[in-house]
């Protein structure tokens, strides 16, 4: 790790420290302040020139100034003759955008891979994508971790003496659930979701057998909640012993912590992929599961030219 200098934007810096502690490395020296117009600076402060650089921030919200950060870091970093750019997004803004779904549309993620790759990364490093074709948006590698690992280790060890059944919120989601059920040895079932408008869903039913057993909804983002807390009531409804909720990205954003605090979960399991200090002050059940390791090792591997995707074997 002498040649590799990781660096951390202001979205989420408790991650890169713990990402950094990890490693046993000292955190790059990175200066960033906004003028009172609102632009953002930039600063390197330290040579980075022919070292391996990482760049830890997610574009979570305000999504459109943590991106922006991240870019100026980028350019700052490429202007001082760094040797190689990699971008750690553990959460990937704008993702949920992948596709046209009206005949004038934008398909935005595509839009922020290409203003990434002009910026000058020369790789991704990032967590459980909405959806996997966004690897192709890149002209340059793409390490897609998932986050499965971390949360099957708690799962397995917090619901062991648990009649498990693993439930998808849709039919998207399936193949996600079916690998959590069977680390876990868990039935599987799946909530028959339609959504309506954009953060509008509806559920009407569930398919499979939930009666009676603990249930875990599995899912990548949780945004407003709605799909998640009306899944939940459903569950309960059709005769589950519990319910809770196990994703990766906690965006929670506008109702999504009052709807939690009044929902049936027993139970919101997310990562730290983005900064959750104080949604925790307003929700206690939320637990907070950290990437930081996980992250480190991935960083460590790339570094020296190890295999990543033998840590999910």
């Amino acid at each position: 790790m002498e040649n590799t200098k990781i660096f951390s934007g202001t979205a989420n810096k408790p991650l890169a420290e713990a990402v950094c502690e990890y490693l046993n490395v000292t955190p790059g020296k990175l200066e960033t302040r906004r003028f009172s117009d609102g632009e953002m600076f930039a600063e390197i402060d330290e040579s980075v020139r022919k070292k391996d650089t990482f760049v830890i921030q997610p574009t979570c919200p305000p999504v459109n100034d943590n991106l922006m950060e991240l870019l100026i870091i980028i350019d700052a970093l490429k202007r001082a003759s760094a040797g190689s750019i990699s971008a750690v997004i553990p959460y990937y803004g704008y993702a949920r955008q992948d596709r046209k779904v009206l005949p004038r549309a934008p398909i935005t993620s595509k839009l922020i891979a290409d203003i990434l790759v002009i910026a000058g990364i020369d790789r991704v490093v990032t967590v459980d994508l909405h959806a996997g074709q966004i690897q192709g948006f890149f002209s340059v590698p793409v390490d897609h971790l998932y986050g499965a690992p971390v949360m099957n280790e708690y799962l397995k060890d917090k619901y062991k003496n648990e009649d498990l059944v693993i439930v998808s919120p849709d039919a998207g989601g399936m193949e996600r659930a079916r690998k959590y059920a069977n680390f876990l040895g868990a039935e599987l079932a799946m909530a028959d979701k339609r959504r309506t408008a954009p953060n509008v869903a509806e559920i009407s039913y569930v398919i499979g057998d939930v009666k009676d057993k603990t249930a875990i909804i599995v899912d990548d983002i949780v945004d407003t909640a709605g799909t998640a807390t009306l899944a939940a009531k459903i569950l309960m409804a059709e005769g589950a012993k519990s319910v809770s909720l196990c994703c990766t990205h906690g965006v929670l954003s506008g109702p999504a912590i009052e709807r939690i605090n009044n929902s049936d979960f027993k139970e919101v399991i997310i990562t730290d992929s983005i900064p959750q200090n104080e949604n925790i002050k307003s929700c206690d059940k939320i637990k907070v599961l950290s990437l930081a390791n996980m992250l480190g090792e991935s960083i460590k591997r790339i570094s020296s030219g190890e295999s990543i995707s033998s840590l999910f074997n």
